[in-house]
Order: C-alpha cells, then sequence, then structure tokens
C-alpha cells in the first residue's frame, strides 16, 4: 500500500508542470547543471575555477563543502584510467573494496563492511548502495557491468540512511550519467589492446524541439581470457560487455522537468573459473587429504603455479548477466523548494555454468543457479532553503521478487573424492555419480521509509545538521531442495519406522540432503544522525558526526544446518539486523589560492550482530549461510591531497588505514587448518567449549572456532592511490594541443581472503602502477596509449577454500599487463 501511494504521488507531480502558482526559483540547481568532468580529489588537482560540484546531499554543492568523507571521480578521468566499472574503481578510492568470482558471487565493501565475503545470499541486504542517477540498483551484480556515458562517480563514507531511499550502513557509490543536452553534443572513443581487447563508446545529444531533449549512448566491451584450459584448449575468464541507454528529457518550462531513461546492459563471457594455488594440511585424516585423494585417482593440475594460467576444469562455463530497466524522475521546482519524483523498475537475469571443484575431475559436474529479479521502486524527496535553514525530506517504497532455480550435480569421481576412503562404498562410482539437487528458491523483499536531514546555521561559520529515518522490512523466503540419486529415485531422510537410512543413502545424504522450509522476517527501525560543522576561516572546514545506524535482517536462502533426521533448524533462517554506531570527525582544507586541496577525517563503526559468513563445512557440499558475529568494528582515519601548481601539471594522493576487526565472535566457523577436528577450538588450536549452537541436540557444540580479535575479511590495514599528470603545448597536425604524460598508481597491504583468517588464504599485499602518454587538442581529440600493470606484478583478487575441506585453495588471478591505444573524439 505505501508502495502505491507513492507511485500514484510521483505521478502527480506530472500535472504540476502547468501550475504558476508553485514555480518558484529554487536555490537547488539541477544535476545537469553541474560543471562537467572537473578535477576531483582522486584524479587531478583542482583551480579556483574548477571546483567539483557532487549532489551527495541532494544539492548541488562543492565536494569542499560536503561535512562527510566524499571521493569524487569525474568521467574523463574513469576513460583515462581504464577504471570503466566498480572492480577498477576501487584502484582510485582506497577505502573501497570490490570482490568478484562471478558477478553473482559480488560484494562491494567501505571500510572494511558492507556485505560478507562469500557466496551471496538473495535474503540479505547490501551495506554499500549503489545508484545511478537516483535510483537504487539492489543486485550487487550490477557493478560488474561497464560505466556508460558517467560523468561523475562520489564514494561516500559512513551510514546514508538519512539522504538516500535506500538504508546504506557502510557508504553509496552515487553515479550521475551525462544528461540530454538542448545543444548538440557528440563523445565516441575506440580503443585497442593485446589480449584481443578491443572498446567502443559512443554518446550522442541534441534537441528535438524546444522543450525536448534525447541522449543516446552505447558501449561494446571485448577481451581473450587471461586464463587457458588445457581440457578445452581455450580461453577463459574473457569479457564481454554490451551497454545501451537511452535518455529524453522534457523541459516545458525553467522550473518543470521530466526525463525518461531506459538501459540495457548483456554480459555472456565464457567466465568463470579460479585455479590452483596451493594444498594446507588440515585437521582430517592425511587419507581424506587433496595429496592422497588425488593420487589415489591418478591426477595432476596441469600447473602448480598459478602465475602459469592454466586450468584444466571440465565442466562447461558461462557468466551469462543481463541487467536493464526504466526510470521516469520528475522534478519541480516551488516556493518551498524542489520536489523530485523518481519512478524506476529494473530486471536483473542471471543464467551461469560453473565448475565448483575447480579441478579436472568429474566431482561436481554441474553447479548452478539461475536467478531473476524484479525490482520496483518510488521516491519522493523535497529539499529547499528558507533564511538560514535548509533542508531535504523524503518517502521511499522498495519491492523486490527474486527467483533462483539452481541445480547442483556429482559426477564419476565424487566417491572416490568424498566419501571416507575406509567406506567401501568410495570405491563404487555409482554411489554419488548422477547426484542431483534441484533447488527452487524465491524471496520477496518490501521496503517503505521516510527520511529527512536539516542544516540549521546557528551562525555563519557554525552549522548543526541532524537526520532521521523511519524505515520498515518485510521479507518473505521459501527455500526448496529436492535430491534425487543417478537414477531418478529421490534420496530422503527415512524415519526409525521405515528402517532407517542405508549405508548408500547416509553416504548420499552426508553430501547432498533434501530440505524444505519457509521462513519470513519483519522490522520496523528508527535511525538518525547528527553533524556539526565549523568554518572558522575561508577554505576550512571542520566537521564532526555521530549516527545511530542499523542494516536489516534477513533470511538465509542458501539452506541451513539440520538435525541428524534432517529437519532444518528454522531458528538459524533468519539473521537478526546489525546495530551500528557511527563516529566521524574530519577537516577539509584549501590554500595556496586554491590551487592544493587536503582532506583527512578518522572514523569508528562499532556493530553489534555483524551478519557473518558461515560454511558448515558439509562433505562436498558447498552450502554457506550468515550468523550473527556477537560484535564486529572498523576504525581508521584517510586522507586526500592535490596540487596544480599551474595549469602544466597536478599531482594526487589519497590513503586510508583501517584496522577492521571480530571484536567477538566465538562462534565462529574454523579456518581449513583448524577444520576437520572432532572438537571446538580458538583461533590458535586450543581447545574451547564454545556455547551450543540453538536447537542443536542433545546440547552438543558444533565444531567451532573462536575468532574474537581477527582481523575482518577483505580489508588491507593500508591503501593508497596517488597520481600525476603534466603537459607540454605543442603544435601537431596543423592544431595547437598538449602533449600530456599521466600516471597512476595504487597499493594495497596484504588482507584476509576467508571468512576466519587463514595462514591459507592471506593474500600479500601489492602495488599496480599505469601510465598513458598522448595528445589533445581543444577541439576534442584525444589520442593516447596506455599501460595497466605496467610492471607485470602477479597478485591475487581473492583466495578461496575448496568445498569438501581437502585442503584445496583456489584464486582468482589479477590482470596481467596490458597494453594499447585509444582515439577519443568530443565536440
Amino acid at each position: 500500500m505505501t508502495l502505491r501511494v507513492l507511485l500514484l504521488a510521483g505521478a502527480a507531480l506530472l500535472p504540476l508542470a502547468a501550475s504558476p502558482a508553485l514555480a518558484a526559483p529554487t536555490p537547488e540547481t539541477p544535476a545537469a547543471e553541474a560543471p562537467a568532468d572537473q578535477s576531483t580529489s582522486v584524479g587531478t588537482g583542482q583551480s579556483d575555477n574548477d571546483t567539483i560540484v557532487v549532489t551527495a546531499r541532494r544539492r548541488a554543492e562543492t565536494a569542499q563543502d560536503v561535512p562527510l568523507a566524499i571521493s569524487v571521480v569525474g568521467g574523463d578521468h574513469i576513460d583515462a584510467t581504464g577504471a570503466f566499472n566498480v572492480g577498477r574503481l576501487q584502484q582510485l578510492t582506497p577505502t573501497l573494496q570490490f570482490y568478484s568470482s562471478n558477478p553473482r558471487n559480488t560484494s562491494v565493501n567501505i571500510r572494511g563492511i558492507g556485505a560478507p565475503l562469500g557466496l551471496t545470499n538473495d535474503g540479505i541486504e547490501q551495506g554499500v548502495g549503489i545508484y545511478v542517477d537516483d535510483v537504487f540498483f539492489a543486485r550487487v551484480a550490477s557493478s560488474t557491468f561497464d560505466f556508460l556515458d558517467v560523468k561523475q562517480i562520489e564514494v561516500l563514507r559512513g551510514p546514508q540512511g538519512t539522504l538516500y531511499g535506500k538504508n546504506t550502513t557502510a557508504g553509496a557509490i552515487n553515479i550521475t550519467t551525462r544528461q540530454p543536452s538542448f545543444t548538440p553534443e557528440g563523445r565516441f572513443e575506440i580503443s585497442a589492446g593485446n589480449l584481443g581487447f578491443m572498446q567502443a563508446k559512443a554518446a550522442v545529444s541534441g534537441p528535438i524541439s524546444d522543450t525536448l531533449a534525447v541522449r543516446l549512448a552505447a558501449s561494446l566491451t571485448r577481451r581473450d581470457g587471461t586464463i587457458f584450459n588445457v581440457t578445452t584448449n581455450k580461453w577463459v575468464n574473457t569479457q564481454e560487455n554490451l551497454g545501451l541507454r537511452g535518455q529524453l528529457l522534457w523541459k516545458p518550462s525553467s522550473t518543470f522537468e521530466v526525463t525518461l531513461a531506459g538501459d540495457f546492459s548483456h554480459q555472456n563471457p565464457l567466465c568463470c573459473t579460479q585455479v590452483y594455488v596451493r594444498t594446507g594440511a588440515t585437521q582430517r585424516p592425511l587419507a581424506r587429504q587433496y595429496a592422497a585423494l588425488t593420487a589415489a585417482l591418478g591426477y595432476a593440475v596441469p600447473s602448480t603455479d598459478p602465475f602459469d594460467r592454466l586450468t584444466d576444469v571440465d565442466t562447461p562455463l558461462r557468466a551469462r548477466n543481463q541487467v536493464g530497466g526504466v526510470s521516469l524522475r520528475a522534478k519541480l521546482d516551488t516556493g518551498i523548494g524542489s520536489i523530485t519524483s523518481v519512478t524506476a523498475w529494473r530486471y536483473w537475469s542471471w543464467d551461469p555454468s560453473n565448475d565448483r571443484d575447480f579441478l579436472g575431475l568429474p566431482i561436481t559436474a554441474k553447479s548452478q543457479n539461475p536467478s531473476h529479479q524484479d525490482q520496483y521502486s518510488q521516491e519522493l524527496r523535497l529539499s529547499g532553503e528558507k533564511g538560514r535553514i535548509s533542508y531535504v525530506l523524503g518517502a521511499f517504497g522498495f519491492y523486490q521478487k527474486i527467483q533462483t532455480n539452481g541445480v547442483q550435480q556429482q559426477g564419476a569421481a565424487a566417491s572416490r573424492f568424498l566419501i571416507n576412503p575406509t567406506n567401501p562404498l568410495s570405491n563404487d562410482p555409482t554411489v554419488l555419480d548422477g547426484l542431483t539437487a534441484n533447488n527452487d528458491i524465491s524471496f520477496k523483499n518490501t521496503s517503505a521509509a521516510i527520511f529527512g536531514k536539516l542544516t540549521w546555521k546557528l551562525a555563519d561559520t557554525f552549522s548543526l545538521q541532524p537526520g532521521f529515518r523511519l524505515n520498515y522490512d518485510k521479507k518473505e523466503g521459501d527455500y526448496n531442495s529436492v535430491v534425487t540419486d543417478g537414477t531418478g529415485k529421490l534420496v530422503r531422510f527415512k524415519t526409525a519406522a521405515e528402517g532407517g537410512n542405508s549405508g548408500r543413502e547416509r553416504a548420499q545424504l552426508a553430501v547432498l540432503s533434501p530440505q524444505s522450509f519457509l521462513a519470513t522476517f519483519s522490522d520496523w527501525n528508527f535511525s538518525g544522525d547528527v553533524t556539526l560543522s565549523w568554518d572558522p576561516v575561508r577554505d576550512v572546514h571542520f566537521y564532526a558526526t555521530y549516527a545511530k545506524s542499523f542494516k536489516t535482517g534477513g533470511i538465509n536462502l542458501n539452506g541451513v544446518p539440520a538435525d541428524p533426521a534432517g529437519v532444518p533448524l528454522l531458528e538459524l533462517a533468519t539473521i537478526k539486523p546489525e546495530s551500528v554506531n557511527h563516529y566521524e570527525v574530519g577537516i577539509k582544507t584549501q590554500f595556496l589560492d586554491r590551487r592544493a586541496t587536503f582532506n583527512i577525517a578518522a572514523f569508528r563503526t562499532d556493530i553489534a550482530d555483524y551478519q557473518a559468513q558461515v560454511s558448515n563445512f558439509t562433505v562436498g557440499a558447498i552450502r554457506g549461510y550468515l550468523a550473527n558475529a556477537e560484535k564486529a568494528r572498523s576504525q581508521g582515519f584517510e586522507f586526500d591531497a592535490s596540487f596544480r601548481p599551474s595549469e602544466r601539471f597536478n599531482i594526487y594522493g589519497s590513503g586510508a588505514y583501517t584496522d577492521a576487526k571480530f571484536v567477538k565472535f566465538t562462534n565462529a566457523p574454523c579456518p581449513p587448518e583448524l577444520s576437520g577436528g572432532s572438537q571446538p577450538v580458538d583461533a590458535n588450536g586450543n581447545l574451547t567449549s564454545p556455547p551450543s549452537a540453538p536447537g542443536t541436540p542433545g546440547g552438543v557444540s558444533p565444531l567451532a572456532c573462536d575468532i574474537s580479535g581477527s582481523r575482518l575479511p577483505g580489508v588491507s590495514k593500508w591503501s593508497f592511490s596517488y597520481g600525476f599528470e603534466g603537459n607540454v603545448p605543442v603544435k601537431a597536425f596543423g592544431t595547437e594541443g598538449q602533449v600530456y604524460l599521466g600516471f597512476d598508481g595504487n597499493y594495497r597491504s596484504d588482507w584476509s581472503s576467508n571468512a576466519s583468517p587463514s595462514a591459507y588464504t592471506n593474500v600479500d599485499g601489492y602495488a599496480l602502477s599505469n601510465f598513458r602518454l598522448g595528445f589533445r587538442t581543444e577541439k576534442g581529440i584525444d589520442v593516447y596509449g596506455w599501460v595497466r600493470n605496467a610492471f607485470d606484478v602477479q597478485y591475487f583478487d581473492q583466495l578461496a577454500v575448496a568445498s569438501g575441506n581437502t585442503g584445496l585453495i583456489v584464486g582468482n588471478l589479477g590482470d596481467p599487463r596490458t597494453f594499447g591505444g585509444t582515439v577519443k573524439l568530443t565536440f
């Protein structure tokens, strides 16, 4: 009902365009009027006439005046550095972390928090919101697509629930595309490089009439793979992306405008696989560890050096991914402020095929979860200013529906690999060959909120900015997994009255077990924040913020642990909300006639009931589920600086120190080196007696580790981005222009790539260096060559523990050195 009311109210804005009584000037400048592609805190420096305008607080203002931690990257800098998706964007913004083993299993974090590292669970929320032209993108898989016709990206750090429609506890990525123009313009770009890299981009805009303008944009990217599959004789982990976007602007008056936008993006790469990295000892008997199991099968990987970039996976790979939607954005300037309505529908469709044993053995023959999502959202927002008070007041409605129909099927080698060698059934391939779990998973998510932010200038140099959010969430999940053997016969738990399960059935149920349950979650939450800002002198801004926020609870939709009779432990089907207390202080400065900037912020975020990824380490199972760690926190500081001594040279740098850890997590999954034993242990391998899991039969403690005090996965303590660009005037081909040399680098220290810290999955730190050399003119011609990862650094994007607890560690490889050239024309 709330969503329906918001949709009707949004549509009601349209006839108001004809009402002159409501039309009045407003202090809010439309985002489309902000200077395009300006220098940024993570790009080049800025001059007095080169101001960065952002809309992070739902009104146009300079980045240096915004009392929050924000990094801004202009579209031209994105193009020049090759940061054409969120994965590449993290190289320019030190506190942004991006991890992806395939588009569905992708997570985006800020300051080490946001989403659990591991397999995606449809029943939970992301802690980092992704917005494109005010539209919330619920599926993080959208972050794997290429940016399309982007004007500017703002990365906001810290809770943003009092300013944005969907609540986000870690931050937001606010993407603004270039808008339709009544002045004809165009942008064309083509790039080519090694590994068969080809990328073409085009955008055109212009008037249709005095009140109508249109903008069309397209992008196409392809690249050969970086890993060679010796089984199929094909390169895998390729890139193949297509993006289309169209916008129609109707502006009948200076006080009213409506933008209708539609977009479609499609990926169909030969992807995604990980490679053998190493093996490590576990607590299992030696006969059940990787070396003995593969020796018994007479198998060896094509290379034990991951940077030989070889694999032999025997399941066909596919990562077909589509996302698209339509939005209607209406804006009306009135005497009380600017009213904005954003109505949107979006969809996401995912069709994968994975090899989840990561080997050239038919252990897991199929592992795929095709999924389709539809989402509907409506946001209404009023922003304005009266005297010393400015304000933002909004309402938001959201509905999401996800349907997943997955399958996991074991192969002919599964019995030997997954059944204890002491069991004679391990020598019978028919026990597990063809064993199949068909999963039918549905999810519905309804959310509604009202939110607001007030800025009260108590004095010319001092302001108080309180904000609030009232939020309602309801989630409904239906999980149903049916297991059949190779003959098509149902595999299920049998009661004692039925004679119980045979040894063959018990072996099958230990690998794949049927499960069915319904779960619901609903909750109201009130949260808020307050910021104090002080400008003691021109170009010096102090601010301090406290935020009480939350991340809504959710539903485990990857299955949950069960008792010995196979009955799901339904108390583990839902996850409690996170409770967040956030503190931040910062200072922003400009000096040397605004040719230099230096900003620094310190923060601390305390999270109770932190939503953490848990793996049950059932033999052969890759089921993961979520649980609440008692407490986690992230604290540290970050800075950014830039200096432009003249129009011929600029330099920038930014960095972050992030200390993120589990303050208390007493019932965590054990790392692989401590797994496979029979008793709970702490992170040092000492026996412990943690509390029994709710519903555990007989009060017996499950195998678990106390990892309190260990660091959160996925975050480096130190990370830096830095670069420069210099140019000299030249005349070439009869045209005045500049020859320029640019450098962009980034560094991140080591980090943990497992839910519980493990020596086997610690990713070493690395530094990447990118260069570009080119010639550009004031007429819009830009020709340059580039090299990325110039020193061919060998690094991992992610390490993971393979299923089955055999000690196998696999990894996602970072890109090798790539090079090529780009020609760009702008008019």
